[in-house]
C-alpha cells in the first residue's frame, strides 16, 4: 500500500499533521495529527510497503514486542484506509 497523491505531512506548533492538497482537498477536509511512530510509518508508506514490512520496520526502530507492533500497524493502517488516504 502507499499514501495517495495529495496527502502531505506538515509540522506546526511542534505537531506533525497530515493535510490534503490539490484535488485531494475535495474528498478530505480534515487534519490528522501523528505521533513519532506514526510519522515513521507514514514515511515508509510514502514509498510503498506491506503491513508486514511496516511491522518489521517498527520492530527495528522501536523497542516494542511483535504483538504491540502488529496491533499498532493494524490500527494505523485502518485509520488511513478509513480516511481513504492509502491505495
Amino acid at each position: 500500500m502507499k499514501i495517495k497523491e495529495g496527502f502531505i505531512l506538515r509540522e506546526a506548533a511542534g505537531k506533525t499533521m497530515v493535510i490534503a492538497v490539490g484535488p485531494a482537498m475535495q474528498s478530505f477536509s480534515g487534519i490528522i495529527t501523528l505521533n513519532a511512530p506514526s510519522v515513521f510509518l507514514w514515511r515508509i508508506l510514502e514509498k510503498g510497503a506491506t503491513e508486514e514490512e511496516l511491522v518489521s520496520a517498527l520492530l527495528n526502530e522501536y523497542d516494542v514486542s511483535k504483538e504491540v507492533a502488529e496491533k499498532d500497524v493494524k490500527d494505523f493502517v485502518a485509520k488511513l484506509v478509513s480516511a481513504n488516504i492509502v491505495i
